[in-house]
């Protein structure tokens, strides 16, 4: 079951004495975080978002309510949740939380992999795919094609084409 509220990113700290804060963002990029103007803290607690920047790879966040240094240090170290409703997803990309312990299964060889355990992300790159195989061992598969051919989210399954010596 897919869940309804997603991480986003974790307050790591203030910013200046007017209650902004310090947020590592979890997203694709800081800038995806930057694009909500709502968030949840993790109990469900609606906040509203009433500015947000990218600064050095961190993002600058202003919840309404927050306005001093003391009540920014008050939520350091919260989790910052999303809706899922509110995110704008292509039709060809998945929520990394949404496929975490899917089977991994190779076309090729028509075998079990393991089970997708992390999602590496690269940065301009493509993602690597991190798999707990059978045997306990890690493997790392590049999340793109020719070796991702498909997620099949009904059965929680991902489906790679390895090449000879991949695994």
């Amino acid at each position: 079951m897919q869940k309804q509220f997603l991480e986003a990113g974790k307050i790591v700290g203030t910013h200046g004495v007017r209650g902004d804060l310090r947020v590592q963002s979890w997203c694709d990029s800081p800038e995806t975080l930057c694009e909500f103007d709502t968030l949840y803290f993790e109990d469900k607690t609606k906040v509203t978002v009433e500015r947000a920047q990218v600064h050095k790879n961190i993002v600058l966040l202003h919840l309404s309510g927050v306005d001093t240094l003391e009540a920014a240090e008050a939520l350091k170290n919260r989790v910052l949740l999303l809706d899922r409703e509110d995110a704008e997803l292509p039709e060809d990309l998945v929520f990394i939380q949404d496929i975490l312990g899917f089977t991994v299964a190779d076309t090729r060889t028509g075998k079990t992999v393991g089970r997708l355990r992390d999602v590496i992300t690269t940065g301009p790159a493509h993602d690597l795919y991190e798999i707990t195989g059978e045997d306990g061992q890690m493997v790392y598969i590049p999340a793109a094609k020719p070796f991702l051919q498909s997620i099949d989210m009904e059965k929680g399954v991902i489906y790679i084409e390895s090449i000879e010596g991949l695994l």
